[in-house]
C-alpha cells in the first residue's frame, strides 16, 4: 500500500472526485482554491510528492495534465473512478472512431478503426464510442493529440461540459458554452480561437459528451 500523508490522501481523493464528476482532473489553481492554499505552487508541491510516490503521473506544461496511475487508488486504500493507461479490463466493447468523412454519421462503419474492450467503471457515464483526438486545442484540459476520448451520444449539453461537435465537414472537441442564442466552443489552449455558432447555422450539431479519457502508452 502506498503510504500517503493525510493531505496527500485528501488531494488524491479530490482528483478522483473531479474525474468522476467531470471526466477530467482539476487544475492546480482549482486544487488550491478548494483546499485553501495561498497559491497554486503549494498544490504543485503536493502533486509532485504524489508523483514521486507513484500515485499519479504529471504531464508537463498542461494545467490539467494529472493522471491517476492504474491501481494506485486501491494501494492507497481509496476507491473511485480513474482514467486508464490502457484498456486492461475487458467488459465493454467500444468502437474507435478515427477520421470522420464529411456529411456522414460519426459512427458510420467506414469511420471505425478498431474496437476496444474496457471496464465501464472507468467512466462517469457509460460511453457509446471512443474518438481519437486530433490536435492540441484541448491541451490544458489534459486532452492530447492521439488520446482516446470516451463519448456518450447526446444532442444537448450544459455550459462547461466538454463536447464533440460537428461543424460542417469537421468534428471537433471543445468546451461548451451557450449565451442566449449563441453557442461558443471554447478551446483549452491559448493558441486556438473560440468558435462561435450563431442561430441558423445548419451545419452545426452536437455529437456527444466527453465522459472520460484513455491514453494508450507504447
Amino acid at each position: 500500500m502506498i503510504k500517503l500523508t493525510a493531505r496527500q490522501e485528501q488531494i488524491l481523493k479530490l482528483i478522483q472526485d473531479a474525474i468522476e464528476n467531470t471526466g477530467f482532473p482539476p487544475t492546480r489553481a482549482e486544487i488550491a482554491q478548494i483546499l485553501g492554499f495561498r497559491s497554486a505552487n503549494a498544490a504543485e508541491e503536493h502533486l509532485q510528492a504524489l508523483a514521486r510516490k507513484g500515485a499519479i503521473e504529471i504531464s508537463p506544461g498542461t494545467s490539467r495534465g494529472i493522471r491517476l496511475v492504474d491501481g494506485a487508488h486501491d494501494r492507497a486504500g481509496l476507491r473511485g473512478i480513474v482514467t486508464a493507461s490502457h484498456p486492461a479490463v475487458m467488459h465493454l466493447s467500444l468502437p474507435l472512431v478515427g477520421r470522420v468523412a464529411a456529411g456522414s454519421p460519426i459512427l458510420a462503419q467506414e469511420h471505425i478503426d478498431a474496437t476496444y474492450s474496457v471496464d465501464p467503471s472507468l467512466f462517469r457515464s457509460r460511453p457509446d464510442y471512443l474518438l481519437k483526438v486530433r490536435g492540441m486545442s484541448m491541451r490544458d484540459a489534459g486532452i492530447m493529440d492521439g488520446d482516446l476520448l470516451a463519448v456518450k451520444k447526446a444532442d444537448s449539453a450544459k455550459n462547461g461540459e466538454i463536447v464533440v461537435a460537428r461543424l460542417g465537414d469537421d468534428v471537433t472537441v471543445k468546451r461548451y458554452k451557450k449565451s442566449g442564442s449563441v453557442i461558443e466552443l471554447l478551446p483549452e489552449n491559448p493558441d486556438f480561437e473560440t468558435i462561435r455558432v450563431h442561430p441558423g447555422r445548419e451545419e452545426f450539431a452536437l455529437e456527444g459528451l466527453a465522459v472520460g479519457l484513455l491514453r494508450a502508452w507504447s
